[in-house]
């Protein structure tokens, strides 16, 4: 490549403190301008009131950011939960997406009663998902599918079935390696080839195969620098958001700590180096 690739740097700003000032103070310091918004002051933000959406929102124009994309836990619930609940609380988070200026709000695709099947809830998974499709076409808003471990769409195959069957420019993918190998799989070699047209968001963190755990980008058995380089070579120019999950979890999510997102980026920008591409 004759020029240098350029992708947006951004992150979960609550891994790093539930107080969204210390968020973008950490998040500046290490050469980001924007944050991936999933909670603040320790409330979630499908449970933003309009109050909070415009205390953040104040913030983020103060200190020049902007927002990657919402980190909503839309679609992490059981699919026995009825289609409208899940699309009532998509509404409420894409109120906060569009005071924050957000064009992606991250979704799952539900989980299953102990010992079901994955097959046995597809349909009532696609159910449920081309409803919040709907919504986000009605919105401009655009749904990106985190393949997170035990929901169905967990493992490549799953993925690509759903995003292929909602068939919706508004219903895309995160990409997210570590949950791949916690899956049993090989992220790039197992699933890139078929799932890459559909991405749209790299979410960064690496695991071990052996044991599950979550490493810095490139430490671990996720293909990271396989991914990334498919990327540059495929011209991206979008966001690459650290989620470093480094330290013990809370109940909003993984939790890595300023000094652990620190060593996590500074992961990221070894790896991006050495691929010549560059994050602002």
């Amino acid at each position: 490549m004759s020029d240098t690739a350029v992708w947006t740097l951004s992150g979960f700003g609550d891994e790093i403190s539930p107080d969204p000032a210390i968020q973008l103070a950490v998040l500046e310091a290490l050469g980001a301008r924007h944050l991936e918004v999933r909670s603040a002051w320790g409330v979630n933000v499908a449970d933003f009131d309009d109050e909070r959406t415009d205390a953040l929102a104040s913030l983020l124009s103060g200190a020049g950011f902007g927002v990657s994309a919402i980190a909503s836990p839309i679609g992490k619930v059981d699919v026995s939960s009825p289609v409208e609940h899940e699309v009532e609380r998509l509404r409420a988070v894409i109120r906060v997406a569009h005071r924050l200026e957000s064009h992606y709000v991250r979704v799952f695709s539900f989980y299953r009663r102990e010992g079901a099947p994955a097959e046995s809830i597809r349909d009532d998974v696609l159910a449920r998902l081309r409803a919040l499709a709907d919504l986000a076409e009605a919105e401009d808003i655009v749904l990106l599918h985190e393949n997170e471990k035990e929901i169905y769409g967990d493992v490549p195959s799953r993925v690509l079935d759903l995003v292929e069957s909602v068939g919706s420019d508004h219903f895309r993918l995160a990409w997210d390696n570590a949950n791949y190998v916690q899956c049993g799989v090989k992220p790039f070699s197992e699933g890139w080839a078929p799932l890459a047209p559909y991405v749209d968001y790299l979410q960064v963190k690496d695991a071990v195969a052996a044991t599950g755990e979550v490493v810095p980008a490139g430490e671990g058995d996720g293909e990271l620098l396989e991914t990334v380089t498919a990327l540059r070579d495929a011209g991206y120019d979008g966001f690459v958001s650290l989620e470093p999950h480094l330290a013990e979890g809370f109940s909003l999510g993984g939790f890595s700590g300023p000094g652990a997102f620190g060593t996590a980026a500074r992961a990221l920008a070894r790896l991006l180096d050495r691929i010549g591409v560059r994050t602002v």
